[in-house]
């Protein structure tokens, strides 16, 4: 909505020289035709009604970099004349002066647009109905979380390198500017990794451990008999608790091959063109190349050991759709492989990684596919390093415009900052030249939820005792990162204050929130729209 006009402002001719005979009366010709000059006089000012424009400019025929609604707040730095204007927000009114806007929303708009200021006229501007002096945003009658993006927003953002390549970057510039200063290397291509995929599950006499041998026989350690194709392994536990683990090995038809004590420690190792089938884990991404190597103490954990390159062929399509542009999922294969062998340590522990989001998603066999595998191929074992090292490359789904710098995300409960600055786990911004963010087509580039009263918000939040402060009735959201996002939050309310991280307060309201409800997506939010 364009609410700035032009047309039947052009003043008449005989109107032009009554106000330069004027001018010359008063003397102050020589003033009027003097470069546009600013007034300095910085301060806070609101949107007067939806839809404002602010512009590249100080003129209405410039580009409009971003429309804001009225609950947005702006820093203005001074006015300066300009083109004319009309507008009818709120109500009709014209002019020549227009605000040189700083910031929005307290972010730069040179870290949001990459230019050091923007222009927005002075009638469409006003100052704000309420403004806290002490740094809280006191909480209306409803109150409604406006944020942009999706996960922890350091690192490669899925998403924006989806943009990135669509725009016509390489993957070479895409993995560039998401970690900045590092090269392409390399890794063996023979390492091996280890994944835990079933853990601390508790076998009962009826719901044994379950593994199933596929397309050709496995071998087990220390027996003498396979696991045949589309045969069965059992591991039950002790009758009393105590003692020995109980092991059967049956064919497809039922016959027998073992029955017998089992060691606390074995594999199952896949043989040629053969595959295992855990059947025991709780999802249908369940068939696995290489070995499973079964861990039985008071519960089982099952750990697939396979190739680096192998275990890839699981990660990237379940990480980046096949249906992407071929730079973003090379960038993806480069960046999923620096962080599965950043995290290798083949004489510590069990295994190196999980198969979730506490890692990265890995699904087996059945998550493979073939133009996944053929980037993988065409990679292999291409890592990106940082002196010489392999990097530790975070990635998430939405940056939502920009990155943020690693210490100001992995915080401690309150907020305080614990880890060192990483070279290449800088924030930036994440938007092309006219602004706008690579991954604005992403489902959660920005995201708002329902509106909440102030009681409904403080049940919410004093379910969980680290963000209970009874009545609700502020929230203190300046600490933020570079990219905007929240390293803490400060909830005020009727039994005191409390600090958190910016997660903390995310998982918070999401627990507590009712289950039909939208959740907060990202620390990248606020009480107003982000631009």
């Amino acid at each position: 909505m364009n609410l700035e006009r032009t047309d039947h402002l052009r003043p008449s001719r005989l109107r032009v020289s009554l106000w330069l005979i004027a001018i010359l009366v008063t003397g102050v010709l020589a003033s009027a035709l003097a470069p546009r000059s600013v007034i300095a006089a910085s301060q806070s000012l609101a949107p007067a009604c939806d839809g404002i424009n602010i512009r590249t400019a100080a003129t209405t025929s410039s580009t409009i970099r971003v429309r804001l609604a009225i609950n947005n707040r702006l820093t203005v730095s001074g006015t300066v004349g300009g083109a004319s204007w009309g507008t009818s927000c709120p109500t009709w009114k014209s002019g020549s002066g227009w605000y040189r806007v700083s910031e929005i929303n307290g972010r730069s708009v040179d870290s949001l647009y990459g230019v050091s200021v923007l222009y927005a006229a002075t009638g469409i501007l006003t100052t704000p109905a309420t403004a806290a002096s002490n740094g809280v945003t006191a909480l209306g009658a409803a109150v409604t979380f406006f944020g942009r993006g999706y996960g922890h927003g350091v690192g490669l953002s899925q998403y924006g390198a989806r943009g990135r390549a669509l725009a016509g970057q390489t993957a070479t510039e895409i993995l560039a500017h998401y970690y900045a200063g590092t090269s392409i290397g390399a890794v063996p291509t023979d390492s091996r990794i280890r994944v835990l995929v079933l853990d601390d599950f508790a076998p009962t006499t009826a719901a044994p451990l379950t593994i199933y041998g596929r397309g050709g026989p496995s071998s087990v350690t220390g027996l003498d008999v396979d696991l045949p194709a589309d045969g069965r392994l059992r591991l039950y536990p002790p009758p009393s608790g105590t003692g020995a683990w109980r092991l059967v090995i049956d064919t497809a038809g039922g016959e027998v091959l073992y029955d017998g004590p089992a060691g606390p420690d074995f594999r199952v190792d896949a043989g040629i063109d053969a595959t295992i089938q855990l059947y025991s884990k709780p999802s249908i991404y369940d068939l696995y190349r290489g070995s499973l190597r079964v861990l039985a103490g008071g519960t089982v954990d099952v750990v697939n050991e396979l190739p680096l390159e192998t275990y890839l062929r699981g990660v990237v399509p379940a990480e980046m759709p096949v249906s992407w542009p071929l730079e973003a999922r090379t960038a993806q294969t480069i960046a999923a492989r620096s962080y599965a062998a950043y995290r290798l340590h083949p004489t510590k522990g069990t295994f190196d990684v999980y198969d979730d989001t506490r890692s990265q998603v890995y699904g087996g066999v059945k998550r493979e596919q073939a133009a996944a595998d053929a980037v993988i191929a065409a990679t292999a074992g291409q890592v990106l390093r940082s002196g010489g090292a392999v990097v530790n490359a975070l990635f998430h789904s939405t940056a939502g415009g920009a990155t943020e710098h690693n210490e100001n995300v992995f915080v401690s409960d309150a907020g305080g900052k614990v880890a060192s600055p990483v070279g290449y786990l800088r924030g930036s911004s994440d938007r092309d030249p006219s602004g706008a963010s690579y991954d604005a087509d992403a489902p959660y580039a920005t995201w708002q939820t329902r509106a909440y009263s102030p009681a409904a918000l403080s049940a919410i939040f004093a379910a969980d005792p680290r963000t209970n402060v009874g009545a609700l009735s502020g929230l203190d959201l300046r600490n933020r990162g570079v990219s905007g996002r929240l390293v803490s939050v400060t909830l005020i309310g009727s039994s005191g204050t409390r600090t958190v991280s910016g997660d903390i307060f995310v998982a918070a309201f999401n627990a507590g929130r009712p289950s039909a409800d939208a959740p907060l997506r990202s620390t990248l939010l606020d009480l107003v729209p982000i631009p």
